[in-house]
């Protein structure tokens, strides 16, 4: 897990970086956007694998799942732009807390 949170801080050195000319507030909102822009693309996946889209393309569940992934590398590039220092902290957190629920 240590691999995963060093390339998600290091992606998000990148990503801030980039958007450095812009405020710290905007910079949160558009990540947290992205987190249901990539979410919004496994949906229209999962309509497109199902025939619910009238788009033409088809779908696999390797897509879907490719858009899920997206969504979840997009989650947490958020964290450290909510809280540089303590986001991994934060994450175990409530990651310990979600999965410990009904137990």
């Amino acid at each position: 897990m240590d691999t995963l949170w060093d390339n998600i801080e290091k992606l998000s050195a990148v990503c801030r970086a980039a958007g450095a000319h812009l405020p710290d507030e905007e910079l949160k909102a558009l990540q947290i956007g992205k987190v249901a822009e990539e979410a919004g693309e496994a949906m229209h996946a999962l309509h497109g694998l199902k025939c619910l889209t009238t788009c033409g393309e088809d779908h696999t569940w390797s897509q879907v799942q490719n858009d899920l992934v997206g969504a979840v590398i997009a989650a947490l590039l958020a964290m450290p732009y909510i809280d540089p220092i303590g986001a991994r902290a934060t994450f175990d957190e409530i990651c310990h807390r979600r999965t410990r629920r009904g137990r």
